[in-house]
């Protein structure tokens, strides 16, 4: 026996850190290496020292022919998931966090519907979905270099943000409804047509053809990171460390939506026009319903990022020293139908033969179905939760975004981390992290019903409260006694909050025919339509020290406050939604990676993204969407044309958002039964049977080379290689 055989071999990438194991040589099967090597010998003879010289400089770290010596410290696992974690956490910054919190946003500035905003947020897994198969396919090839096609993604997305921002720069300054002549009530005035009335002229298809592009390089980007960046990390670790290095990825993956959404938010809080325009003179706040906060500059700042990610992760070889170690030590947990073929896929032609046999894998095929279940609750209330928050709780864009993502960074984060921590520390073979699937999921259905909670609708005069004055007949629902003499069928939408608690339109709706500015504020007096009431609570502007009772009023531009208590209850049971679902993801991708073949791994992540995005996120905004539109109760309009939505029936949205939730968790717990129910472990006949996991590792202690063996409960010697049923333990 050779010395590296009695000595075992070590990964070189933790050659500096305490693990408390080691990897076993166990010399078998190593085709991929030497096919590399005799594909080279043939073209071109050397000898086998400059073969070595050459196998040792492509794996150095570097670009191109520079790769110093001093960068080759980096050279290691730890430092491969940094850049990584960088990566993912950049990508669901932008795609999850700026994207879903500026929805509501560029829907006002540039007056579209729920349904466009959703084709919108669909333009990423569209192009995800174009691109996986040849991007996991390409790149999970032989000797194919990941990191390199991680960093042009990375250098993709942030072309794609940099697309993302442009329409900003391509219109006029955005106009403040409520600062002109037409938005308070002049008596007698004549009325004109209404064509240029409440939807911006900047708006349109042009606008969304934009950003669907700017989606479509995001998503094109992308790809690589959550298919061929599991694998590299895969590749490159021992399995044991497999699932807490995963855990790290998906964790940071997770904490990136919650920057997003808090960063997204605090960029709402300043004016869209902020580098030539005061607001301050404006007389508007966040908390106005026509405020438009700065929603490009959040993709400004990840553009820049994504070009300092992409260059050191394109310094990394294509595989790390030890990984032909660890590649060997891997004992196989296929199922047994796929564990049994043996057909490798070197060539395009042959990519519906791979296809083919992985989805004759019941296992991985309701995997993946589980998968979609599970994208097409997370990308649809990624999109659309601030939208539900700001309109059922009353609550501004701004601090929906900063609430959301308070509690994604402990729930997402925490919730993934934690589910890579629990397949490690109970050693879970494939059917029991399956199981842990189905129980976290079972959990996650049972807070669903948090979206039972609602609150009412604030009363909109001639939306959902009448006037205190009589309709007038054959006009709008928005026309009563008290302004049609005012000529308000051009104002636009700028809503006020009467002293009588009810929301106008404008304050030409509400009869109003002075303007006083105050502070930040906007005070409207001499309002024909509002009725003081006694018991009435007038609106607080305490705004740039300017207080309430300074200066007497009848309307202000705000939304009325709510006395809904169920905020913070929605809180805490969203939290318990995020925290078992993303405590589930984790387990379902180790389960998906360890039902398929290593030579299929790559293929079989773009697959199966192929049918999340297929089935589960592609559609997912479009519907929600629709229902969000369904729930309408007042649109915007010039002419023939229809823009933003105003108004909300938040029972109806309430209704909505649980059935879609309920339905999309039920199925989830029915898939990851069923991948559960036909998983058949290698050697195993029996549909559902669970034989204990197994996970080869040096063995800490030997005696003259060989190492003890522990098979069917007997301690036993063997030549220096653990061959148990039971998984060796690091203490023997």
């Amino acid at each position: 026996m050779s010395s590296e055989a009695s000595e075992g071999c070590v990964n070189k990438a933790f050659e500096a850190a305490d693990d408390g194991f080691h990897t076993i040589d166990l010399r078998n099967n190593r085709q991929d290496d030497q096919h590399r090597t005799q594909a080279s010998t043939e073209a071109v003879p050397m000898s086998p020292k400059r073969a070595a010289l050459e196998e040792e400089q492509s794996l150095k770290c570097g670009w191109g022919v520079f790769r110093p010596s001093w960068l080759q410290r980096f050279r290691t696992a730890k430092w491969a998931l940094f850049w990584l974690c960088w990566a993912g956490a950049i990508q669901g910054m932008v795609v999850n966090g700026f994207v879903n919190v500026v929805i509501t946003t560029i829907e006002k500035r540039f007056g579209l519907r729920s349904m466009q905003t959703g084709v919108i947020a669909g333009g990423y897994d569209m192009a995800s979905f174009a691109c996986l198969a040849p991007v996991t396919y390409l790149g999970g090839r032989a000797g194919s270099s990941k990191p390199r096609w991680l960093g042009l993604g990375v250098l993709l997305m942030g072309t794609g943000s940099l697309l993302f921002a442009l329409p900003h720069f391509l219109v006029p300054n955005y106009r403040i409804a409520g600062n002109e002549a037409t938005d308070v009530c002049t008596p007698n005035r004549t009325s004109t047509s209404a064509c240029d009335g409440t939807v911006p002229a900047e708006g349109g298809a042009w606008a969304v053809a934009v950003f669907v592009v700017a989606q479509l390089l995001h998503g094109a980007g992308a790809t690589p990171l959550f298919t061929l960046g599991v694998t590299y990390i895969d590749e490159n670790v021992s399995k044991k460390m497999s699932s807490v290095y995963l855990g790290v990825y998906y964790t940071m993956a997770v904490v990136g939506p919650a920057m997003g959404y808090v960063i997204g938010g605090q960029m709402l809080t300043i004016y869209t026009d902020f580098l030539s325009v005061d607001s301050d003179a404006l007389g508007i706040t966040p908390v106005s319903s026509v405020w438009i906060g700065a929603w490009w500059v959040g993709f400004i700042l990840s553009a820049l990022l994504c070009l300092i990610v992409a260059i050191p992760l394109m310094a990394f070889p294509y595989e790390l020293p030890g990984a032909a170690e660890i590649r060997a030590s891997k004992v196989s947990e296929a199922h047994e139908g796929a564990a049994s073929k043996s057909a490798a896929f070197s060539a395009l032609h042959e990519l519906p033969q791979a296809a083919a046999a992985l989805l004759r894998n019941p296992t991985f095929l309701f995997l993946n179905l589980a998968g979609a279940s599970e994208g097409m609750l997370i990308s649809g209330f990624a999109a659309f939760l601030p939208k539900l928050i700001e309109n059922q709780f009353a609550v501004n864009a701004s601090d929906a975004a900063l609430l959301l993502g308070v509690i994604t960074v402990p729930a997402g984060g925490g919730g993934t981390f934690l589910g890579g921590w629990l397949v490690k520390r109970w050693r879970l073979a494939c059917a029991g992290i399956i199981k842990l699937c189905v129980a976290a999921t079972v959990v996650a259905a049972a807070f669903t019903f948090c979206f039972v909670l609602t609150c009412d609708d604030y009363p909109f005069a001639g939306v959902t409260a009448m006037y205190d004055s009589p309709s007038v007949p054959g006009a709008d629902h928005l026309t009563a006694m008290c302004n049609v003499e005012c000529a308000c069928v051009n104002a636009p939408y700028s809503p006020v909050c009467g002293a009588d608690g009810t929301v106008y339109y404008s304050a030409c709706h509400a009869g109003c025919t002075t303007r006083t500015l105050a502070g930040s504020a906007q005070l409207f007096h001499h309002c024909s339509c509002i009725l003081t009431k006694e018991n009435a609570t007038l609106p607080v502007y305490d705004i740039d020290g300017v207080s309430n009772s300074s200066i007497p009023y009848e309307a202000i531009n705000s939304i009325c406050t709510t006395d809904c208590p169920f905020l913070w209850v929605f809180v805490a049971l969203s939290f318990g939604v995020m925290l078992f679902t993303f405590l589930a993801t984790m387990p379902a991708l180790s389960a998906t990676l360890r039902c398929v073949r290593e030579d299929q791994r790559s293929f079989a992540l773009g697959i199966q993204w192929i049918k999340v995005r297929l089935l589960g996120t592609i559609p997912a905004p479009l519907l929600f969407g629709f229902l969000i539109d369904l729930s309408c109760s007042l649109w915007s309009s010039s002419c023939d044309k229809t823009g933003a939505c105003l108004q909300y029936d938040n029972i109806n949205m309430s209704r909505y958002m649980l059935g879609i939730a309920l339905v999309g968790k039920l199925c989830s717990i029915l898939f990851f039964f069923l991948a559960w129910w036909f998983y058949r472990p290698p050697g195993s006949k029996n549909g559902n049977a669970v034989v204990p996991s197994v996970d080869l590792v040096v063995c800490g202690e030997k005696t003259n080379g060989n190492v003890t063996n522990v098979a069917n409960g007997t301690v036993e010697r063997s030549n220096g290689y653990c061959n148990a049923a039971l998984e060796c333990s690091d203490h023997l």
